[in-house]
Parts: structure tokens; C-alpha cells; sequence
């Protein structure tokens, strides 16, 4: 696979049942690259263990005066040095083309499994781990990824020089093929201690990773009760702690590469002692000597592979079984579900103890815009915070319990189960570039069709305009183009298609937020009694001031401070709740404690209210 055809159309389903197997698994994702990277390693590593041969002719046709032999041993020194530049560079760009997309492959799995869990992330797996995972663990899983099919190639072309030395000198090969795998299992002792202080260190850096987050996030807290200072001491003791593990964990590994280097030089030594002898006794020539010391003196480049590889791996090993332990994460597949698959019942806010009865219409007053953007954010399964909340609002929305649908909390169900049972359109929907006909092509259950949709949205006009703008002779709206974010629209226009489009999908709760701000009263009415009717039996949640649209709710609660205050049909709060009151009429405090004439009816425009021309309708 080439960088540029990121991201993976498919992740693929990963075996996290150990940090082993996901590395594994990862590995047989991308075989072809591995391969690819592991072909070029071969010519790479070959060209350069083929070396002492033209070296060993030269200085031989030197010493017999051959000119020719010369010039070949030159030729051969050159196509080498041709092999080495372009294996050497193709290696590189086949083994950072893996790393890459193995690191987007894990990117897309954790981006996929947040959606999929949602809010619950947050409540099961502390945030210092879901940040160690996302930065730290994806690098150390690619660079052992990566460096896979280049100790590859440098195991077996040792192999393979190895072989050409017993079969070229006899006498020599045999202490090379001795000397050579004992060099490489030298450091295995060495490893398992190296590999717990590496861990030390990981936990460490997470426990400290997680106090820091937590700290940033009670800043404002921890401010407030003069417990910064003390809190920034526990962080600065656990980076010191991190600092000592790291130090005792870099000693280990500069031991492991002290004898890398000290145990190749020994064999080095002992091999130019024994090759000076055959040379003296004549067994050998001055030449093939020298062969073979530049080919054992190669050796000592793919060692240093081993020990890449042996570090690689015992730090991507606790990084890719701290990633396994978070995609393993699922959510329950309980839940009441219908015969249409999905739930039903009422809808419960266990934080503002709000209570949309099951089929029925219920109007919510908050008084505040973005307490209701939060309010729906969250029926919906997608808990929302404040802007200015930042780090503390995460932490608060992490702690929050999960709204419950027919008693079922929703972070408790299949997503897809989850997504079909409660569709929230916000106040400011989205409408993607494409024709109408595509833009209310989208799931539904069937009940209720395109027309019915755009009729209870009251669309008529928009559908003439559409019709009026059709680029063919057709006429036909569904056929019209719309542009991207339907900026062809008014906002109008726009609010009442997102609307129709919602209707199409007719979920089992619709949240709604504001769904008819930017539209004039009349049509507001209208569009009133079309979403009661075509709603009928479906539960059906409005998040609005507006005093028509609460007049047709069947049940209107009035949130105060995030809480539930009061719930009652629209009219009675009118009389017996001045704050309701002033809310939707935005009266004054002392003009809404005053008693409300019971002949007026619920319909009076808000003063001052900007968003529509509203007009006075008495009962």
C-alpha cells in the first residue's frame, strides 16, 4: 500500500486478545510491504557483504601485479557501490512507508472504537492512557513494525556469509559460523532485565501522564482551594521517579550495546590471529585473508540489527499490549430492543432529571442556548461541554451517568442500535452539496415518505424555488442541485429541509434544538401541528422558547439551573410559574411576578425576539 492511499478503506477486525498477537496481526496486514522492504534489505545487505570479494582481488592482483584483475575488482566495486545506493534507498522508503501506514491502520482502529464507545471511553480507561496510547504507544508499535524487514535481511545475509565462508576457507568459516550466533545470543540474558526496567519506566511515564492530565483538568479547582502547589508537587515527584527509571533503564541498554560491540571485536581479533597464521604457513593467500576479514568485519554491521530489533520489541510489546487492552473495549450488547431492532420506552436525563414520556410530544424550556445544545448533545448519547470548561468539562462529562432509553442506559447498547433509536438534529444543521432527492436518501424506517416529510416541514416554497432553479427542463425539485452547506438557501429554507430530512428518518426519539428559529410565524404554526401529527406515537423531544410551538406540545418541562423545576401543558406554567414565565415571554422579574390574565392565550410574541416576526394570537 502507497502513503498516498491513506486512510485504509477498511482497518481490518484486530487480534487483541495479547499485545503478541496484535503485533502479529499487524504484521500480516502488510505483508506485501514487509516484502517489498525485506527484497530491497536483501540487496542492500548483499551488496555490501559482497564487498570483500573485489577487495580481496584487488589487493591479491596487486600483489601478482594483474592489471586486468584490477580493473575487474574496480568494475565490481562499482556496480556494488550502485547496488548499496539504491538498495540503501529503497530500503528506507519501503520500511518508512510501513511504519506509516501501520501507525494509520492503528489511528484509524482507536478513531473507529472512540465512535463506537462514545462517552463510555472516558469512564472505563483513564485519560493519561488513552494519550499514552494515541502518541507514544502508536510511535514505539511502527518502529518495531518498521525495522522488522531489515533485521530480516541482515539475518539472512549473515546467514548466507556464513555459509560462503565455510564453503570459501574451510579453516576460518568455522570459527566465524561458531563465533556468529553466539554474538547474537550473547545478549539474550541481559534482555528480560532490560525489558522489565523498560517497563518501570512506561508505567511510570502513564502514572504520570494521568496525574498531569487530571491536574490540568482540576485547575481551576485545585486554584480555587489553594491546592496547586500541592498537586504540582506530586507531579514533580513522579517526574523525577519517570527521570530514575529512565536512567536505570538507558544503563541496561547501553550494556547490551557495550557487549554488541566488545563480543564482535573479540571474534575480530581472534579471527585475524588464526588467518595471519594460515598465512604464514601458506594455507592461505594475502588476499583471501583479507576477504575474510573484511567479510567478518561486515558481520559486525547486521549485530547491530539484533540489537535494534531486541529494543524494538521490548518496547512496542507493552505499548501494543496497552492498545489491544483499549480496541478490546466494547460496548454491552444488552438492551430492550424492539422487533424492528431497536429501543423504546421513555427517555430519562439522569442529570437534569428530565422525562420524555414514550409517543409523546414534550417541549423543554432551558432558557440558556448552549445549557439546551448541551442538554441534546447528551439525549443523544454525546455528552457536550462548555468552550470555556475546557479540561474540568471533559473531567465532568467523563463522570456523568448515561441517559436511559426505556430504562436502558444508551453507552450500554450497540452504537448502530444506539444511533437509530434517538436522531438529535442541532440548531444548526448541516446540509451537504448534492440534490434534494440525495439529501433525503438517507435511513429511515419507512413509515413515513418524502412527501409526508416535507409537508409537516411546511417546504412548499422552497420546493418552488428549487423548481425554478433546475438546470434542466425537467422542473423536477428533487432533481435541483443543492450547493455545500446549502448556502443557495435562506436559513429558512434550509432549517425546514434539515427538518423534512429528520422526519424521513423517523426515529423512535427525535431530539430537536430550535427547529424552527429562523422562520416566520405563521409557518412556524403550521409546521406545529404537522410535527405533532406526523409524530403521533413516536417520542418526540423540542428544546424551544417559542410560545407556538409550546402550545402544541403535549407536556412542556421548564429546566432552571440544569434542573427540572416544573412540567406542565404549556398554559398552566404560564399562570402559576413566573420564571417559566418570564422565559418565554422575556418579561421583566417584577412584570412576571405579577399574576398572568388567563385570558390571554400562550401565543403573545416575546419582546425584543429577534430570531422570527412572531404576531399576537389570543386563545
Amino acid at each position: 500500500m502507497h502513503i498516498r492511499d491513506l486512510p485504509h478503506p477498511d482497518p481490518g477486525v484486530p487480534d487483541v486478545r495479547t499485545g503478541g498477537r496484535f503485533l502479529l496481526w499487524l504484521y500480516k496486514k502488510q505483508l506485501g510491504g514487509q516484502a517489498k522492504a525485506l527484497l530491497w534489505g536483501l540487496v542492500h545487505t548483499g551488496a555490501v557483504a559482497s564487498f570483500p570479494v573485489p577487495v580481496g582481488i584487488a589487493v591479491q592482483a596487486v600483489v601478482d601485479r594483474d592489471g586486468s584483475r584490477l580493473a575487474l575488482a574496480g568494475g565490481l566495486m562499482a556496480l556494488l557501490g550502485v547496488l548499496v545506493t539504491v538498495g540503501d534507498t529503497m530500503l528506507h522508503r519501503s520500511a518508512i512507508t510501513n511504519w506509516i501506514t501501520s501507525v494509520a491502520r492503528v489511528q484509524q482502529l482507536l478513531a473507529r472504537k472512540t465512535t463506537e464507545l462514545g462517552s463510555a471511553m472516558t469512564r472505563r480507561v483513564a485519560a493519561g492512557e488513552i494519550v499514552a496510547v494515541s502518541t507514544g504507544d502508536l510511535e514505539k508499535i511502527g518502529w518495531f513494525v518498521e525495522a522488522i524487514s531489515r533485521f530480516g535481511a541482515a539475518a539472512l545475509t549473515s546467514v548466507g556469509v556464513c555459509v560462503a565462508l565455510l564453503v570459501y576457507q574451510p579453516a576460518l568459516g568455522v570459527v566465524v559460523a561458531i563465533g556468529v550466533p553466539v554474538l547474537a545470543l550473547a545478549v539474550l540474558p541481559m534482555l528480560p532485565p532490560a525489558t522489565r526496567r523498560a517497563d518501570a519506566q512506561r508505567e511510570k511515564a502513564g502514572l504520570a501522564t494521568e496525574l498531569a492530565s487530571d491536574t490540568v483538568a482540576g485547575l481551576r479547582v485545585l486554584r480555587g482551594i489553594g491546592g496547586e502547589e500541592l498537586f504540582l508537587g506530586r507531579y514533580r515527584s513522579a517526574s523525577q521517579e519517570v527521570r530514575k527509571a529512565a536512567v536505570r533503564s538507558a544503563r541496561m541498554w547501553s550494556l547490551i550495546s557495550a557487549v554488541q560491540v566488545a563480543l564482535p571485536g573479540l571474534l575480530l581479533i581472534a579471527v585475524v590471529w588464526y588467518g595471519v597464521q594460515l598465512a604464514q604457513d601458506g594455507r592461505i593467500a594475502i588476499g583471501e585473508l583479507v576477504t575474510i576479514y573484511s567479510a567478518v568485519a561486515f558481520l559486525l554491521y547486521p549485530l547491530r540489527h539484533f540489537e535494534e530489533i531486541a529494543m524494538a520489541y521490548s518496547f512496542s510489546r507493552p505499548s501494543a499490549k496497552r492498545t489491544a487492552r483499549l480496541l478490546a473495549l466494547s460496548r454491552p450488547a444488552g438492551g430492550r430492543l424492539t422487533d424492528h431492532g431497536t429501543l423504546d420506552g421513555d427517555l430519562h436525563d439522569p442529570v437534569t432529571g428530565l422525562t420524555a414520556e414514550a409517543g409523546r410530544l414534550t417541549a423543554v424550556v432551558c432558557g440558556d442556548p448552549d445549557a439546551a445544545g448541551r442538554l441534546a448533545a447528551r439525549l443523544g448519547g454525546q455528552p457536550a461541554e462548555s468552550e470555556d470548561e475546557g479540561g474540568e468539562g471533559a473531567q465532568k462529562a467523563a463522570a456523568t451517568p448515561s441517559v436511559l432509553l426505556g430504562g436502558t442506559p444508551l453507552d450500554d447498547v450497540p452504537r448502530e442500535a444506539a444511533r437509530t433509536a434517538v436522531l438529535v438534529q442541532d440548531k444548526d444543521p448541516v446540509l451537504l452539496s448534492g440534490t434534494l432527492g440525495e439529501l433525503l436518501d438517507v435511513p429511515a424506517s419507512g413509515r413515513v415518505d418524502t412527501a409526508g416529510a416535507l409537508s409537516a416541514a411546511q417546504c412548499g416554497d422552497v420546493l418552488t424555488a428549487l423548481a425554478q432553479a433546475s438546470v434542466d427542463d425537467s422542473g423536477d425539485p428533487m432533481r435541483t442541485r443543492i450547493t455545500e452547506r446549502g448556502r443557495s438557501l435562506s436559513g429558512g429554507q434550509r432549517q425546514r429541509l434539515a427538518l423534512a430530512r429528520s422526519l424521513v428518518t423517523d426515529p423512535e426519539v427525535l431530539v430537536l434544538d430550535e427547529p424552527t428559529s429562523a422562520v416566520d410565524s405563521h409557518t412556524e404554526a403550521r409546521i406545529a401541528d404537522g410535527l405533532r401529527e406526523i409524530r403521533t406515537g413516536r417520542t418526540t423531544v423540542v428544546l424551544t422558547s417559542s410560545p407556538l410551538l409550546l402550545d402544541r406540545a403535549e407536556q412542556v418541562v421548564f429546566l432552571h439551573d440544569g434542573k427540572v423545576v416544573a412540567r406542565a401543558p404549556h398554559r398552566e406554567l404560564l399562570r402559576t410559574h413566573p420564571a417559566y414565565r418570564a422565559v418565554v415571554t422575556r418579561e421583566t422579574e417584577a412584570a412576571a411576578d405579577a399574576p398572568a390574565d388567563p385570558a390571554m392565550a400562550t401565543t403573545t410574541a416575546p419582546a425584543g425576539d429577534t430570531r422570527h416576526d412572531k404576531i399576537e394570537e389570543t386563545a
